[in-house]
């Protein structure tokens, strides 16, 4: 089930809430508890009924392995044991999402013919694998108290987290889940919440959804692009990314306020950052959070001089590639965010001013992004040679008609039975606006800071007006269900 769903909006969603707030104003919080986990459950058969059963084995084995600690006296068992459930848990992940990823290799490199497996990759898996890694690991290192399979089960299968992230961490969750003041309805909490979904549900529908329409027809002719539509086209997916998974994950903050179980916002205004370091601060930081905590700093971090910083940077960000997906592509992506954090990490007497910095780390992400959307390492290249070409054919006219908004039916209705000769450049226009709107957006605060402040100054009635026009928008530009990017993640 996805959040930008009529099922979800109108049927789920009010269902979770009323039996949620009504059992725990019972005081039935063993029952609201279990409720909420046979709606998690529900929610994730909804998109995936047929590996289900892989979710419920494997939060099983991760609690039988997080029980184990206790027993193990030495540091060195801890360790095996720490080693046997990341066997576990990544020999998982790597059957169902690496398998076709090295046979094909394999096929290539020793000209053999093995044959690829028929299997789709489990929604969620690369999530909730590294979220169950995670608490294994913090029990392991004595950092988390042992939990009952009940309230384990409810932290990974929570599902404002389960499909798309965050990963969370048990810190951040079971404390929660023990406060009866979060089991308690809140107005103020509750507004919150719908303020993040709406603007979440707008990001993704109005904006990234749009500039799909584009980038999709714009990826499927790059033989046919020059180098304007190349370079909007660049610039029009990370946008699209952007808005895309971070929209997914304002609807799940704002979902985790609603219940009152709250979930850790994943993106910090990323595109302020001055440097590609800064960047992964900003940007997924609760993967960025995983890897520097898991195996950054186990690798060693900063403290074993220079070079081994190098070296372990390097080999997050190639991993982080991997995670991300089974290609080359993914791979390059990722060595390319390597050396941008490497150059990061060098002594730079002069720097230029921020703003070119900026500008300068923009250019660089997003150029490193083509690699992220490419089905090749050959198409994205194409795509870059197109920018840097300096030729035009007006390709750029036929990219921006993709959109083909209904917003738009009644103008451009008109302007082809009386001036068909504007429509190319009208749509043009629009594509322009649409990038320009989403750079304005871009550049403002990020969700949490736009609802504080509006809170705070008090906007009377205005504020709510927008919110209603813009989920009023949202919900009649959701013809079909389109599925979020990181969904093949």
């Amino acid at each position: 089930m996805l959040f930008n769903s009529h099922i979800f909006m109108l049927l789920f969603l009010p269902l979770l809430l009323a039996g949620w707030y009504f059992l725990n104003w019972k005081k039935k919080f063993q029952l609201a508890q279990g409720y909420l986990i046979g709606m998690s459950l529900w929610f994730y058969a909804y998109a995936n009924l047929q590996y289900l059963w892989l979710l419920l084995f494997s939060c099983l084995i991760g609690w039988l392995l997080s029980c184990l600690p206790e027993k193990i006296f030495s540091e060195k068992g801890k360790k095996v044991l720490t080693g046997v459930g990341c066997v576990f848990h990544l020999g998982l992940l790597g059957y169902f999402k690496y398998s076709n990823f090295f046979l094909e290799n394999l096929n290539t490199v020793f000209h053999t013919d093995f044959p690829m497996l028929q299997i789709l990759l489990p929604v969620g898996i690369s999530f909730y694998t590294f979220q169950q890694l995670a608490y294994l690991i913090d029990r392991c290192r004595g950092d988390a108290p042992r939990d009952s399979f009940f309230d384990y089960l409810t932290f990974m299968v929570y599902f404002p987290q389960l499909l798309q992230g965050p990963i969370l961490l048990r810190s951040e969750f079971m404390g929660q889940l023990k406060e009866p003041e979060r089991r308690r309805f809140h107005a103020e909490r509750f507004s919150e919440g719908i303020q993040f979904f709406v603007f979440g549900l707008a990001k993704k529908v109005l904006l990234a959804d749009t500039l799909a329409k584009a980038v999709n027809y714009g990826y499927s002719n790059v033989s046919m692009l020059d180098s304007i539509s190349a370079l909007l086209l660049a610039v029009g997916y990370l946008t699209e990314l952007y808005f895309d998974f971070s929209g997914y994950c304002d609807m799940a903050v704002g979902l985790g306020k609603m219940i009152g179980l709250e979930v850790a916002e994943n993106f910090d205004a990323p595109f302020h950052s001055a440097s590609v370091k800064e960047f992964w601060r900003r940007w997924h930081m609760t993967l960025g959070r995983f890897f520097t905590r898991y195996v950054y700093i186990p690798l060693g971090g900063n403290r074993r001089g220079k070079m081994r910083t190098l070296c372990n940077v390097m080999i997050v960000m190639l991993l982080s590639g991997l995670w991300h997906g089974a290609a080359w592509t993914f791979v390059l992506w990722g060595f390319l965010h390597g050396v941008g954090m490497i150059w990061d990490n060098l002594e730079h007497p002069h720097l230029p001013k921020k703003w070119m910095r900026q500008a300068a780390t923009f250019a660089y992400v997003c150029m490193t992004f083509v690699f992220f959307r490419a089905e090749s390492i050959a198409q994205g290249g194409d795509v870059l040679k197109s920018i840097v070409s300096l030729k035009w054919n007006g390709f750029v006219f036929q990219m921006a008609s993709a959109l083909d908004m209904t917003e738009c039916y009644m103008i451009t209705k008109a302007l082809s039975m009386k001036l068909p000769g504007l429509l190319s450049w009208f749509w043009l226009g629009i594509f322009v606006v649409l990038i320009a709107i989403c750079f304005r957006v871009l550049s403002g605060e990020k969700v949490s800071g736009v609802v504080a402040l509006k809170r705070q100054k008090g906007y009377g009635r205005l504020y709510p007006v927008l919110l209603a026009v813009l989920f009023t928008w949202s919900m009649i530009s959701m013809t079909g269900v389109s599925e979020y990017l990181y969904f093949s993640f």
